[in-house]
């Protein structure tokens, strides 16, 4: 299974070496671009905010510890 792997990926990128035509080109860079998208991308504005608030607040300083965490939402843990 592996070898049979290895081998299209030899061919594909042999043939890929040949092509001339940029529209085919640009179409493999668009997919190539789309299964290694940052998952960032994938969030929504709210979830964005939300990390970047913690992120800044961790800066700031304003941190609880898992002990005081617990304490408050113990009862939903």
């Amino acid at each position: 299974m592996e070898a049979d792997i290895q081998n299209i990926k030899i061919e594909l990128i042999q043939w890929l070496t040949t092509l001339d035509d940029l529209s085919i080109i640009q179409k493999i860079q668009d997919l190539r671009k789309r299964n290694t998208s940052d998952w960032w991308d994938e969030l929504t504005e709210d979830e964005r905010n939300s990390i970047e608030k913690g992120l800044s607040d961790a800066k700031e300083g304003k941190l609880v510890s898992q002990q005081e965490a617990r304490k408050v939402y113990g009862k939903w843990l």
